[in-house]
């Protein structure tokens, strides 16, 4: 288990405060909110966005803080003993705080361009039978994610050098399919901070949609990895940060686990 300090901290505010500024200000530009145009939403764009963005903040904090940037994730790599219970409920609070700095910088840029959708607000689509069915939609994507980011980021047996690539090309694939259904937020943050700033919340839907949902998707995807994935190797390697000395120790300690294991 990991320590984390303070420049993991700021990394992941403003990591996430990036994630949801891009996502909110593509949302506000290429969202269709007028039921009488004749065009509709660009998601494509939308979804490469997600891609592109998350891709550079994994290559550019992943180092500093693991690169969570999302609620969800932070509570599988709290559930896989990858971060400390404190530091993971500081990570969510500087996701969430990150969050809303993104969405009031959104604001600023694109005030009367961004209302209309709430400055990249997720919202369930009147395609879906309702907020239950939007949980399991918001639930399965977040699944894909973090299944991904545990498969590949966080288990030693994988090619981690391939991990930033394959986070965000996820969240894009993701977004593009479910952001016709539930805006694709697959994450507590990116949710919360347009939200807040649009003054769009809705406790009882939202928190069951896009708190609920995500988190209920990230614990599954976190057993699928400990009973499908690791195996008897479960949860071998040091994550970064860390020092020389300690992914020494690790290795030697990973190296007794296969003994044993065999």
């Amino acid at each position: 288990m990991q320590d984390r300090g303070l420049a993991a901290y700021i990394a992941e505010l403003i990591g996430t405060l990036f994630l949801v500024f891009t996502v909110g200000l593509v949302v506000s530009l290429y969202l269709q909110t007028d039921p009488a145009s004749q065009t509709g939403s660009d998601f494509a764009v939308i979804g490469l966005a997600h891609a592109f963005v998350l891709f550079m903040l994994v290559i550019t904090f992943g180092a500093v803080s693991g690169g969570h940037f999302n609620p969800a994730v932070t509570v599988a790599a709290a559930a896989m003993r990858r971060i400390d219970p404190i530091d993971a409920v500081v990570y969510i609070l500087a996701q969430l705080s990150g969050g809303v700095l993104g969405a009031l910088l959104v604001k600023g840029f694109v005030l009367d361009e961004g209302r209309a959708s709430g400055y990249g607000n997720a919202e369930p689509s009147a395609l879906i039978g309702g907020n239950f069915q939007g949980m399991l939609i918001e639930a399965v994507g977040t699944f894909l994610l973090v299944a991904v980011i545990l498969a590949v980021a966080m288990n030693p047996r994988a090619r981690q050098e391939w991990a930033p690539l394959a986070i965000g090309t996820t969240l894009g694939f993701v977004v593009m399919i479910i952001g016709p259904l539930t805006g694709g937020s697959v994450n507590p943050a990116r949710w919360f901070g347009p939200a807040l700033i649009s003054d769009s919340i809705d406790l009882g839907p939202d928190l069951l949609v896009y708190v609920a949902g995500p988190i209920v998707g990230a614990l599954v995807a976190f057993l699928v990895y400990r009973l499908v994935i690791a195996g008897p190797q479960y949860a071998e390697g040091a994550e970064p940060p860390t020092s020389d000395a300690r992914a020494v120790g690790q290795a030697i300690k990973d190296a007794e686990t296969r003994e044993r294991n065999k």
